[in-house]
């Protein structure tokens, strides 16, 4: 399995806000650049999964720089780090933005939110053309693409595509999802219904998969050629 190449734009005198180290012990290929335009020309001949943008140990934020980057590889995600105190530069158009202090866990959470699916070791479940990424908490659908969803929302997709074509009541879905047997107001799950609708769906208005048995529940049927 090929490692995630990540290109860290980080100041050479970065001390402890460096965030090199953890990025290795996760287990990452690291491209270090001190400088914009280092990290530019890098792009010119490595082509990373991801980039990292450590504005909070530089003296620019770096903005300008994002956008070159982002705008000569459109498809790469790119998450901003500024300091503690700074605000947030949205014109750095990055696709996270992060401020210090931060976990190294949650900045390893946010890059794998943003690397590609690893579908050698994803626990994916799979039905007709719907398939649920459940770590990464997506949801693909043929020709309509890759989503990113809640997790009640990957909780009760999950329950239909684990159980197609099996009417699931509402009952079961409250136990299930929402862990309660309390069906006397059913709104939350009437809502993400039409939630997951819109993502897997050409018309959420009138559902052709995922429709309603009244008076029971729910049910997720596709015909063998959807």
């Amino acid at each position: 399995m090929q490692k995630a190449v990540i290109l860290l734009v980080e100041g050479k005198r970065a001390g402890q806000n460096t965030t090199a180290p953890a990025l290795e012990k996760a287990g990452f290929i690291l491209k270090l650049c001190h400088t914009g335009s280092a990290a530019v020309k890098m792009l010119a001949n490595v082509t990373p999964h991801l980039i990292i943008f450590n504005a909070a140990t530089m003296r620019t934020s770096g903005a300008r720089i994002c956008r070159r980057l982002k705008r000569s590889e459109q498809t790469l995600p790119l998450i901003h780090i500024r300091a503690e105190g700074e605000p947030e530069d949205t014109d750095a158009e990055a696709d996270v933005y992060l401020e210090y202090p931060f976990t190294p866990r949650k900045l390893l959470n946010r890059v794998k939110d943003l690397l590609p699916v690893d579908h050698a070791s994803e626990e994916m479940v799979r039905y007709g053309h719907i398939s649920l990424y459940l770590s990464k908490k997506s949801v693909e659908v043929v020709g309509k693409g890759e989503s990113r969803l809640t997790p009640k929302l990957v909780l009760l997709l999950e329950q239909f595509l684990r159980y197609p074509c099996q009417v699931l009541t509402r009952r079961e879905l409250m136990q299930r999802v929402w862990k309660t047997d309390y069906i006397g107001d059913t709104r939350t799950l009437d809502v993400h219904i039409r939630w997951v609708r819109e993502y897997i769906e050409e018309n959420p208005a009138k559902p052709l998969f995922l429709t309603t048995v009244r008076g029971q529940g729910y049910v997720l049927s596709i015909p063998p050629k959807a």
